[in-house]
């Protein structure tokens, strides 16, 4: 598992980014499905390993969308559907999301106690996810976004992220910066997207101060053996999976 630097001085959450390396219960790990026996020992060997229930961690069942969702012992279940972003302000959940080049992100409010996990694919990036999560934790827990500290996990990187038109036209019409986030393939009408670049854009346009920001830095595309990559290996890979929980 990964941590981010910036997270590790807070006593009061625990967060993780896992790898592609050691799990027993089968080499392509996911976390939702249509049937519970598609995911239940891969979650029951995640929550081995952090020492907690399983059943306290909850993972939204990811459609590429901007919706967001505060998840709540009274609302809880294990799989939330329809989902690319959860917030909680409960100690002892879990928020999740799972990921194979696509960005995560999580976000912690150390004065608020208000934490948030995110997928991040092109779709989510160019909707500005994190940003409308940065929203929601305002207006229902009055966090103040110059609070909040960041954190953009394991995806792939800008040189092994070549993207067609209707990705170009997108970010062109989202991003005053489109120039530095985009750049030019040999293929025309083709370009590489920057989703650490973008995804960090969104977070510093929502009021997050860039000092606050940590990227990671590792590309999932070119790190074969620490994590899975879908533009590499194909859609039925595996997933990583990011979390935070306040304790």
């Amino acid at each position: 598992m990964f941590k981010f630097e910036s997270f590790r001085e807070y006593k009061d959450i625990a967060h993780f980014v896992t790898t592609r390396e050691g799990w027993v219960s089968g080499s392509n790990p996911r976390f939702t499905g249509d049937q519970e026996s598609d995911y239940a020992a891969f979650r029951n060997e995640l929550a081995a390993s952090c020492n907690w229930d399983s059943d306290q961690f909850v993972f939204p069942r990811q459609t590429h969308s901007d919706h967001v969702v505060l998840a709540t012992s009274s609302n809880k279940t294990t799989t939330i559907s329809d989902t690319d972003a959860l917030i909680t302000n409960e100690p002892g959940l879990f928020v999740c999301v799972q990921t194979a080049d696509c960005v995560p992100i999580l976000l912690f409010d150390p004065k608020q106690k208000v934490v948030a996990a995110i997928h991040a694919g092109w779709r989510g990036t160019v909707s500005k996810i994190s940003g409308k999560t940065i929203q929601l934790m305002t207006e229902k827990f009055g966090c103040q976004p110059s609070d909040i500290i960041a954190g953009i996990g394991p995806s792939i990187h800008i040189h092994a992220y070549e993207v067609g038109p209707e990705v170009v036209e997108s970010v062109q019409s989202k991003f005053i910066n489109s120039p530095a986030l985009l750049k030019p393939s040999l293929t025309e009408g083709k370009a590489y997207f920057d989703l650490w670049e973008a995804n960090k854009t969104v977070l510093i346009e929502s009021g997050i101060p860039e000092e606050n920001i940590e990227v990671m830095g590792l590309c999932s595309f070119e790190h074969s053996d620490l994590f899975y990559s879908a533009r590499r290996d194909g859609l039925d890979t595996g997933r990583m999976v990011s979390g935070i929980r306040l304790i």
